[in-house]
């Protein structure tokens, strides 16, 4: 039953509510409405000039409306007369089709109609820094190792336990917070869900993160590698399939294989090996992701990101883990992943995978970071141009996600390519000044 968003205005003493909708970039965008119109703006949705987001779309283009999710509400914690929606861009009477909650939608509703069911948990990471984001806030978090380091947690208790508490408040289960391996570094895991509430609450989470932040004159950051010498932001993915009538039979289970896994969620895995190369342009969609996978070690001695196409048991120097039975870790994501698009790509992969039958090919139980030389493994694409090039060739994602969101989200990240191209920087004033 859709929720009255009226009747639940007066009940729970919202006055306005946000309706959001994220971009191709996974920037949330959204209108303040107050509770006295959202019961016309449940019908019609927000308008807005999706042109004036980074959205494919012209001046020339008519109103894009955000037909807000009733079932996706979540009150403020720290502003509960604030009640948050997102939203599904529409325009000319129908789903704009490389919007990014439509194509993670489109591609839960091929999942369905196959007899699957995708859930799924993210491993949120990020920094805190000063406001004007040059430095790490806590000055005194200098350990070569600090990952998992009491003090430096606890010195920023008031930040995390908001965050967490605002967490609990939502009803997300929030089981573990942090500190993480590189100085400034925070992780805080909740309870994994079918995919579209996880992508939901994955784009809720990085606001929230940053509002409170800012709360505490401090800014929060997700980018993938904001200092060259400290290990990187992932969004690690925890995966698994379920059946689609009921949500309650692990369709990855199984108890004949030493791993725990079945022939379905190794082809699944397959998938995603298959098309690593182009799912990069998704899950490291920024210049900067490709500082973060292959590269050289940090301070605390290891990246922990991918430097290969390869997967193992439990062992965090591959793209894909397998920690217990049941699932595996997608180890590539990154921060700056968009939440929607994170989810539709892993799950377009996978499906490529079990319609294809995709064989994984051996489980690795090496130490990638050591002794990656001795395997021959496909190397991760080590640009954006490079990803991009492969993703807008990859009949996978043409066929899973269609011409007209390719062709959008390629063009969108050759720009970013090309305006990062234009910029002279000082290495190659230092290196080519004299040449």
């Amino acid at each position: 039953m859709t929720l009255d968003l009226a009747a639940v205005a007066r009940e729970r003493n919202i006055t306005y509510f946000l309706i959001c909708f994220a971009d191709l970039s996974g920037t949330p965008r959204a209108k303040l409405v107050p509770a006295s119109a959202i019961g016309a703006m449940a019908q019609t949705g927000a308008a807005f000039a999706g042109f004036a987001t980074w959205l494919d779309m012209t001046p020339a283009d008519p109103d894009l409306f955000a037909m807000p999710d009733p079932d996706s509400l979540m009150q403020l914690p720290w502003k509960p007369e604030i009640g948050w929606l997102a939203a599904d861009p529409w325009m000319n009477g129908a789903p704009v089709a490389h919007a990014p909650r439509n194509v993670l939608k489109r591609a839960i509703a091929a999942a369905a109609a196959a007899g699957f069911r995708m859930k799924s948990g993210v491993e949120c990471e990020y920094f805190l820094l000063a406001p004007d984001g040059e430095s790490i806030a806590d000055a005194t978090d200098t350990q070569e190792k600090p990952c998992y380091d009491q003090a430096a947690l606890m010195r920023r208790f008031d930040v995390i336990a908001e965050i967490c508490e605002a967490m609990q408040t939502l009803g997300w289960g929030p089981y573990q917070n942090d500190h993480e391996d590189g100085n400034g570094q925070f992780e805080m895991n909740w309870t994994y869900d079918d995919a579209l509430v996880t992508a939901d609450r994955h784009l809720f989470f990085k606001y929230m993160v940053k509002t409170i932040a800012e709360k505490h004159a401090l800014r929060a950051t997700f980018m993938p590698k904001p200092f060259a010498h400290l290990t990187g932001s992932g969004a690690h993915t925890h995966v698994s399939l379920w059946d689609a009538a009921t949500g309650s039979s692990n369709l990855f289970l199984a108890s004949d294989d030493p791993k725990g896994l079945s022939p379905l969620a190794y082809a699944f895995i397959g998938g995603l090996l298959h098309a690593a190369e182009a799912l990069c342009a998704v899950t490291n969609p920024t210049v900067n992701s490709y500082k973060r996978i292959n590269a050289p070690r940090t301070t605390s001695g290891a990246t922990w990101a991918p430097q290969a196409i390869t997967y193992a048991g439990n062992n965090r120097t591959h793209m894909i883990r397998i920690p217990e039975p049941g699932r595996f870790e997608l180890r590539l994501p990154d921060g700056a992943a968009n939440p929607y698009l994170l989810q539709a790509a892993i799950l377009a992969a996978g499906l490529d995978g079990i319609a294809h039958d995709r064989d994984p090919g051996p489980c690795l139980e090496i130490n990638m970071y050591t002794d990656g030389g001795s395997v021959d493994a496909r190397e991760l694409p080590h640009n954006l141009l490079d990803a991009v090039r492969a993703f807008r060739a990859s009949s996978v994602f043409e066929h899973a996600f269609g011409d007209e969101f390719v062709t959008a989200y390629a063009r969108q990240k050759l720009a970013e390519w090309q305006s990062f191209s234009g910029h002279l920087t000082g290495w190659e004033r230092r290196t080519t000044l004299d040449c």
